[in-house]
């Protein structure tokens, strides 16, 4: 028996992600701020160093913020120590 949809229950957007690949310029005078090429590829201005995770952190809160999503709703998946990096966006 099929239940009945609850409120809110957008079957979608309810449990859709997207990846996304970002080029991190850690560092920069320009952040926080995204750029979008001709091609679509995105590039992440941030302030904060690479050092101990900080310019990731605040990458995660720029895309967060760039795609209009909780903080909580952005995680990186691959890239870790490196400036090309792809993250997971939760809708």
């Amino acid at each position: 028996m099929a239940r009945s949809p609850r409120k809110g229950d957008d079957k979608s957007t309810f449990g859709s992600s997207f990846d996304v690949v970002v080029m991190v310029k850690p560092g920069s005078k320009k952040g926080p701020l995204v750029e979008t090429d001709a091609g679509g590829a995105l590039t992440v201005y941030v302030r904060e160093r690479a050092v101990e995770g900080k310019a990731t952190e605040a990458v995660l809160r720029v895309l967060a913020e760039h795609f209009g999503v909780p903080r909580s709703r952005v995680a990186l998946v691959t890239g870790a120590t490196s400036r090309i990096k792809r993250f997971r966006v939760d809708v």
